[in-house]
């Protein structure tokens, strides 16, 4: 089997809300094409026009090849190969950042036509699956332009999530900081308050983390806030410093017993090495797509296992990252949640409407799917109508950016 053609699509929701710490309002997908007529899918979190260029783009010399011609007349069920020839021979601009983000769409891609021209699910062609049911947990992003109406926006999602099954939620209390919801700034009392108030909604029976998205600078004022949250027995706090931050994150999670968690937006198993042993975080966090894709993504799992640490994926996208999370995870010894947010619970037009099946919670988990491949398909209907609104967008005349511009989860 060989690659016959690669086709990047953007999507974007046509109620874009530019203030909302929100990225799941556009995505780019990426379909890989074989001679056999078998296409993979595949997308990452990040920017999606700049890795539609990196793809496109043709590349002129041996240290900065195309994605795409590097791709062409590939065999399709050699994904580890594939990515060490990407990684190699983009390096020039691709060793980081966007680059790896291209790779973790495309990586995903291949993994999806390798599943489907053996006829197994990922997480078998991974080495089978490690855990036979994942818990999965939603993450809850309320919205409101003030902290009452954001207060209440998660209490009432917190508890639809209780009712529609869900053993764990994750709290998404972006009120303070560089990528707070809607330009909110709160003082660190209003996370206590927020944090306070749910674990009284929903009692001592269900599992909650909370994200903070970045919003100290300080470890010691960080410190601070996390021990007032230890009467709330959360499982872990989120990105609490900046991701560059590892030796505030190492005095971080030895001074406090909640497990300190991040690494959504690192690239690669060697940033991932830095996290582990020079930031000492308790949960490493690798989002699929931005740290290189499955292959790269399984790297991290070993590495996390070899150091006792829990893995628990980042994942804010589409029906495509989640069913990647979901394979990888259930190949993971180490693996303790997913992140997961049904469409009945998003918000984003694009999470509810472009991949045809999706996981199921039973009982509160759920189980290893059993569709070849990442298990999933397109609804081509909503690809076109997304397209042609990412389309208009890209076409429009570009202004000055404002600092609340710079929003993603």
């Amino acid at each position: 089997m060989k690659i016959t053609d690669i086709e990047c699509t953007v999507l974007r929701v046509p109620d874009c809300n530019p203030d909302a710490c929100d990225s799941s309002q556009d995505t780019i997908v990426v379909e890989v094409h074989t001679d056999e007529g078998i296409v993979g899918i595949g997308e990452v979190d990040t920017n999606p026009w700049v890795v539609k260029t990196l793809i496109e783009a043709p590349g002129s010399h041996i240290m900065d090849l195309g994605f795409k011609k590097l791709l062409l007349g590939q065999d399709p069920t050699e994904p580890l190969a594939i990515w060490d020839r990407l990684y190699t021979f983009t390096a020039m601009t691709g060793r980081r950042g966007a680059g790896i983000c291209a790779i973790g769409a495309i990586d995903m891609a291949i993994w999806d036509i390798y599943g489907k021209a053996t006829g197994k699910p990922v997480w078998k062609l991974l080495g089978g699956a490690r855990q036979q049911s994942i818990t999965p947990y939603a993450s809850l992003i309320p919205g409101g332009r003030t902290l009452p109406e954001y207060r209440e926006g998660l209490l009432k999602k917190l508890l639809w999530a209780r009712e529609f099954g869900f053993r764990a939620a994750k709290l998404e209390v972006c009120v303070k900081g560089p990528y707070s919801h809607n330009r909110l700034n709160e003082p660190d009392e209003a996370i206590i308050d927020v944090v306070r108030a749910c674990r009284e909604a929903v009692g001592p029976g269900m599992q909650l983390m909370v994200d903070v998205a970045y919003c100290w600078s300080d470890w010691k004022e960080a410190l601070r806030v996390i021990r007032r949250l230890e009467p709330f027995d959360i499982f872990f706090v989120e990105t609490p410093l900046p991701a560059d931050d590892l030796d505030g994150y190492a005095r971080l999670s030895g001074a406090t017993p909640i497990r300190i968690a991040a690494g959504e937006w690192l690239q690669t198993r060697f940033e991932f090495a830095d996290l582990m042993d020079r930031g000492h975080v308790d949960v490493a966090q690798p989002d699929i797509g931005r740290v290189g894709g499955i292959t790269e993504a399984m790297r991290v799992v070993q590495m996390a296992q070899d150091r006792g640490k829990i893995v628990v994926p980042h994942c804010w996208k589409t029906g495509i990252g989640i069913a990647a999370t979901a394979h990888v995870a259930f190949a993971s010894p180490n693996c303790k949640f997913i992140e997961f947010l049904p469409g009945a619970l998003a918000e984003s037009r694009l999470r509810r409407e472009l991949v045809a099946e999706e996981l199921r919670i039973e009982n509160g988990v759920v189980l290893p799917p059993q569709r070849p491949g990442l298990g999933i398909s397109l609804n081509q209907d909503a690809v076109a109508r997304f397209a042609e609104v990412a389309e208009q967008h890209a076409g429009d005349k570009p202004t000055a950016p404002r600092d609340a511009d710079r929003r993603t989860k």
